[in-house]
């Protein structure tokens, strides 16, 4: 049986207005994971609650760490739970 559970991530840094979300949702589509990406307000931060095989999670917090080019992530805080499955698909929200 898979190791399944959910994570709850928050990046901080300059992660808006650099296609953060966008390299997100690539990233966590082509892992295979669910849920969703979104900025949060005050522009120096972003959510990302996603869901799937716990290896794979782990593998899309190494990206959050990184970002996509002109992005700078100051910091990456992971909160981790039981898997709900909750999310038929992964997606930015606005």
């Amino acid at each position: 049986m898979t190791d399944l559970a959910s994570v709850r991530a928050m990046v901080s840094g300059r992660v808006q207005g650099v296609y953060f979300r966008a390299f997100v949702c690539r990233h966590a589509e082509e892992l295979g994971l669910t849920g969703y990406v979104r900025n949060l307000p005050g522009g120096e931060a972003v959510e990302v609650q996603t869901e799937g095989e716990r290896k794979r999670l782990e593998e899309l917090i190494g990206y959050l760490k990184v970002g996509p080019p002109g992005a700078r992530v100051e910091k990456v805080s992971a909160d981790w739970s039981e898997y709900t499955g909750s999310y038929a698909g992964f997606s930015i929200r606005y």
